[in-house]
């Protein structure tokens, strides 16, 4: 039992079709990690009781002969998504005991492939933050170095999955909250294109933006997890593209010989650290000497992604969070004159200061006088930098460089938010394009931290970026290591 935390996802998914380990050992298994490892503040939500109920399921379906792809197999929910069985907060106490009375899609589809859901993964509140330090319950600890964050908005997946609380995770990503997260942490994640995942059940931070994608310890894993949570869901989420499931990892061992790389020179910039340029680098020499070929390209808009995203975003959100006002659920104020009154003290204790600071922005830029100014600017912008991409892969088929400038930083580094928004440099423009995108980890830079390689592919080519992801993973171990002193 002790090794089953250093399982991939493939190699547990078999042990428990050929019953060399029940799902309910599995489970009881991960669920003392977690409780052992509490301090991390992955978790937000356990219950060993419904878990064990989903693995003896599972154990059932697996006498029957059942051929389901993630039979037994454990994961935790990013707490964006909602659920029937475990409190759903988005780490708001706005939505602090709330209970839904049904599961968002991407629960679903995994419920239905056989996973064993072993609880509620800790978030930045709504999915507003790079660090984790938003949560309005505790932050999440990054499992290299407790001094420091995990990346945000999904820092608590990739601390439980770095951690080996557990070998898979669900994430979403709005402006990169699973691949800075993933690159802090030394794990694996990927977007999929815009659509690929329904939204229905995601708590909406900005409907535009937001998408959900795995994070595990590798290219494999994640394709086991994406190919269940894709699909169209054209009843539910208007946004859900109609393209059929696929298997995103039919051609994970392909040949990359001549793959063409292109190496954007905005991403190589004054801005970042020498460590991670240095680790980037080299993982781009890994590529040449695996018959890749890297092509210089430029994506002249780059820099203009943070003002467009922190436009866009915030209008979104300030829309999407107006439903949070004490009438039909979540946080209600005790003490009120009238219903204005209500609104507004409920507002006030409910929502922490990031999110405050972005409905006002997003409220701002949508007013009288302001929306044509800022609002529709910023959507012509983005259609110019989605336009970037499109000439960027008529020279080239993936687009390689860093997740982010810096390694993970300390808790409490950077108090001022422009700083944190600043952090997201690599990962918008391809949000913001609706783009595929992943980071696997290729190197350590100060302080021994993970560093994380940025990949993007053109809309569709998920199976195309995993495929090179490992490719790589191949040939080095960074995927493979956990932090110092991890049992």
């Amino acid at each position: 039992m002790a090794d089953l935390h250093d399982l991939s996802v493939a190699d547990l998914a078999r042990r428990l079709k050929t019953k060399d380990v029940s799902a309910v050992e599995t489970a009881r298994h991960f669920l003392a990690r977690g409780r052992a490892q509490s301090a991390l503040g992955a978790y937000l939500a356990m219950d060993e009781e419904v878990t064990l109920a989903q693995a003896r399921a599972a154990d059932e379906r697996i006498s029957r002969g059942d051929a389901a792809p993630l039979l037994g197999v454990p994961l935790a929910h990013k707490d964006i998504f909602v659920t029937k069985d475990f409190p759903s907060t988005a780490g708001s106490k706005m939505l602090e005991g709330y209970r839904s009375p049904f599961d968002a899609t991407v629960v679903r589809k995994l419920a239905e492939a056989g996973a064993v859901s072993l609880g509620k993964l800790n978030c930045d509140e709504f999915a507003m933050g790079s660090s984790n330090e938003n949560s309005a319950f505790h932050p999440v600890k990054n499992p290299w170095d407790h001094s420091r964050i995990p990346g945000g908005s999904s820092g608590g997946s990739a601390a439980a999955v770095a951690a080996r609380l557990l070998p898979v995770a669900t994430g979403t990503d709005t402006g990169g909250s699973i691949r800075q997260p993933a690159s802090f942490c030394g794990i694996t994640g990927i977007k999929p294109t815009y659509g690929r995942a329904s939204r229905y059940g995601m708590i909406a931070f900005a409907s535009s933006l937001d998408q959900a994608g795995p994070m595990a310890r590798s290219a494999e894993d994640c394709a086991l997890l994406l190919s269940v949570m894709c699909g169209p869901d054209p009843d539910r989420d208007s946004t859900s593209l109609d393209m059929p499931a696929e298997d995103f990892g039919r051609s994970l061992d392909a040949s990359i010989e001549g793959l063409r790389i292109g190496v954007p020179k905005e991403f190589f910039g004054e801005g970042l650290a020498p460590d991670v340029r240095a680790a980037i680098d080299a993982a781009l020499k890994q590529y040449v000497q695996l018959g890749a070929k890297l092509v210089d390209i430029t994506l002249p808009r780059t820099e203009l992604s943070i003002p467009v995203y922190y436009i866009i975003a915030p209008a979104e959100a300030s829309s999407n969070l107006s439903r949070f006002d004490g009438v039909k659920f979540g946080h209600r104020a005790k003490q009120y004159t009238d219903l204005v009154d209500m609104y507004k003290k409920t507002r006030a204790e409910g929502f922490g200061d990031e999110v405050k600071r972005r409905i006002m922005i997003g409220t701002y830029v949508l007013s009288h006088g302001y929306y044509d100014a800022y609002y529709l600017q910023a959507q012509k912008i983005r259609r110019m930098i989605a336009d970037d991409f499109r000439q960027a892969f008529t020279q080239c088929d993936v687009i390689a460089g860093p997740a982010a400038p810096t390694v993970a930083w300390k808790l409490g580094a950077k108090s001022d938010p422009v700083a944190n928004y600043l952090a997201d440099i690599f990962t918008l423009p391809g949000s913001l394009a609706g783009l595929p995108g992943m980071c696997l980890p290729c190197g350590f830079g100060e302080g021994g931290m993970p560093v994380g390689l940025q990949l993007l592919g053109n809309y569709f080519q998920e199976a195309k970026l995993l495929n090179a992801a490992h490719r790589f993973q191949q040939v080095t171990d960074f995927h493979l290591r956990k932090p110092e002193g991890l049992q």
